[in-house]
């Protein structure tokens, strides 16, 4: 496992719709600000309660979805320089223009995310950095507009009764934010929306060929933490009625991204952490300005390399034990995706593909049928796992047309054909490996939770799913523990949730001993009688005779013979281009 996964591995999320400990907390905030009469004390809480909305939108980026940005500071500008422009220059009504500041942050957040989010890891970063410095030196230099270093005055603030609010309630408002802030985050972690913003951050192909738009949720993430830092500079400026360029410095986008590392990133308690010790952090170092970013910068190597999961990792000890799953289906099947008759289920017509002088596939026709398993073979370098790929829209083709039921879905993408019903595992594993298998199954049935199955259904539906696949006794484990060949089992099983019309396995058997081998066999043959149609790679040509009922092979990109097991057997053409003799096709 790499270290930024290792960073992010998440707490079991917690269940429940409601969360008591969060709301007391609040409470016991909001008393302790109406006993404190010090402003400077009430201040330092009010700058917590800013840190956390900023952090918190920086752990749905950074720790959920695993994109590092060092550009928050241009967005935390963003919305307090709405706030400020709304109610001096437009009179906007201060509560009106306090809503529209996240808005317009999101808004700005999507422009950056649109081109940034095509590139990845440190590029990302660096790009977010070129944003930031972009925004400072924008709202320094354009001084009509921005107020420059002078900055704006004058900012309109909440009020009750035309009496501006105190210092006390600014801080109650911002208890209040941060409270529902956290219940709308750990509702959202808790689901679909945080099950696909972690596996973005382990595996994006795996995402997107089980049914998940990873572009599209990237580009969520960065606008949710878009809005709420720019909820934060909204909040900063209506509170000190006055703004300018000092606010947004490169230190802050760094402190923002301190405050989720060090506070424990993926978890849902995490921004909470970081902001409280690193707002008292800057309160202690504010004496020692210089000091700043010595401490910051050994706190930053702290957490990544000595407290990787942050200061909330130190107390999974006392982590309330997961919860009772619920209980699998009786005896029961696993339901079917009903598919249209008469058509193929799967159509290739013409599929070439070139990797610039290499030709992988050359006018490649193939037609899949309901119900049966399919073997694809051929000799290393033929371009299976090229096909397999254009089949589940990881690669676009050169040429030729893909149909699905009918449909064209040539350039549909990953995402689509599973939420259309095209599953598959992978030659070399890519699972989600710091998620439960619990998770990992339910990222299969991602795209089915999106067209209204409920939450619950799919637990259960997911519970049957493990009983079938031998898993059950393995729910709660964490998948990258296991053992290969359970791993393997695994992903298969997160292909299974997606209800697949068609199935396709590349190279199920690799690194399997004979006995798993066995079992792998039996477990593909019940998954046809089902009504699974099933395209299976795979060099073990025991498996491939003994369960196929139909075998095309491939050589160098192109289809040299189909037929049954003992028509492919007595082939010579195969038996010349596969192996050279016919020994290896044997039962």
């Amino acid at each position: 496992m790499s270290a930024a996964q290792t960073q992010a591995q998440p707490a079991p999320r917690p269940r429940g719709s409601l969360r008591p400990g969060a709301v007391v907390v609040a409470a016991l905030l909001a008393v302790l600000a109406l006993v404190l009469n010090n402003d400077f004390y009430l201040r330092i809480m009010f700058m917590c309660g800013v840190y956390y909305l900023c952090a918190a939108g920086m752990n749905v980026l950074a720790g959920y979805a695993g994109q590092k940005s060092l550009g928050q500071a241009g967005l935390f500008a963003a919305g307090a320089y709405a706030v400020a422009l709304l109610t001096t220059r437009w009179e906007w009504h201060p509560a009106l223009a306090l809503a529209a500041a996240p808005v317009v942050a999101a808004g700005v957040g999507l422009l950056i995310a649109l081109p940034s989010l095509r590139v990845k890891g440190p590029s990302l970063a660096l790009v977010t950095l070129a944003f930031g410095i972009v925004a400072e030196k924008l709202v320094t230099e354009w001084t009509d507009v921005f107020g420059g270093a002078q900055g704006i005055y004058g900012i309109a603030p909440l009020a009750i009764a035309q009496t501006p609010f105190s210092l006390q309630q600014w801080v109650w408002l911002v208890i209040g934010l941060s409270l529902a802030v956290h219940l709308a985050l750990a509702r959202a972690f808790r689901g679909r929306f945080g099950r696909a913003l972690l596996s973005l951050q382990f595996d994006e192909i795996a995402a997107a060929c089980s049914g998940i738009a990873v572009y599209r949720y990237k580009t969520l993430a960065f606008m949710v933490a878009a809005a709420l830092c720019g909820l934060g500079g909204a909040l900063v400026a209506q509170q000190n009625q006055y703004f300018n360029s000092d606010f947004i410095t490169f230190h802050l986008s760094v402190f923002i991204l301190l405050l989720v590392l060090l506070g424990g990133a993926g978890t849902i308690y995490g921004p909470l952490a970081g902001a409280v010790v690193l707002t008292l952090a800057e309160v202690f170092l504010a004496q020692w300005p210089f000091a700043q970013h010595f401490v910051y910068g050994g706190m930053l190597l702290f957490a990544l390399y000595l407290m990787p999961r942050g200061i909330v990792g130190l107390f999974d000890r006392w982590r309330p034990a997961p919860p009772e799953l619920p209980a699998a289906p009786n005896g029961a099947e696993l339901p079917v995706r009903p598919v249209a008759k008469g058509v193929p289920l799967l159509q290739l017509s013409g599929i070439c593909k070139n990797f610039g002088g290499v030709v992988t596939a050359q006018d490649v026709n193939l037609v899949l049928e309901p119900q049966r398993i399919h073997a694809l073979i051929g000799p290393n370098g033929a371009g299976k796992s090229t096909l397999i790929n254009i089949l589940t829209g990881v690669i676009p083709p050169t040429a030729g047309t893909l149909t699905l039921q009918g449909r064209d879905m040539t350039r549909a993408g990953a995402h689509r054909l599973a939420a259309a019903g095209v599953a598959r595992t992978f030659q070399n594993l890519r699972l989600f490996g710091a998620m439960s298998v619990l998770d990992n199954v339910l990222v299969g049935a991602h795209s089915r939770l999106g067209q209204g199955v409920p939450e619950a259904q799919a637990r259960q539906e997911v519970m049957a799913v493990l009983a079938f696949t031998g898993l059950l006794a393995h729910a709660q484990a964490r998948a990258g523990s296991l053992p290969y060949g359970v791993q393997r089992r695994v992903e298969l099983a997160r292909a299974l949730a997606s209800r697949p019309a068609l199935l396709l396995l590349d190279e199920p058997a690799a690194g399997l001993n004979p006995q798993e081998t066995r079992e792998l066999g039996q477990l593909v043959r019940r998954i046809g009688a089902l009504g699974v149609a099933v395209l299976m790679v795979e060099h073990d040509m025991s498996l491939v005779m003994n369960i196929s009922d139909h075998i095309v092979v491939l050589d160098r990109g192109l289809v040299i013979a189909e037929g049954n097991p003992k028509e492919i057997q007595s082939n010579p053409r195969v038996i010349e281009a596969y192996l050279g003799s016919d020994a290896g096709l044997e039962e």
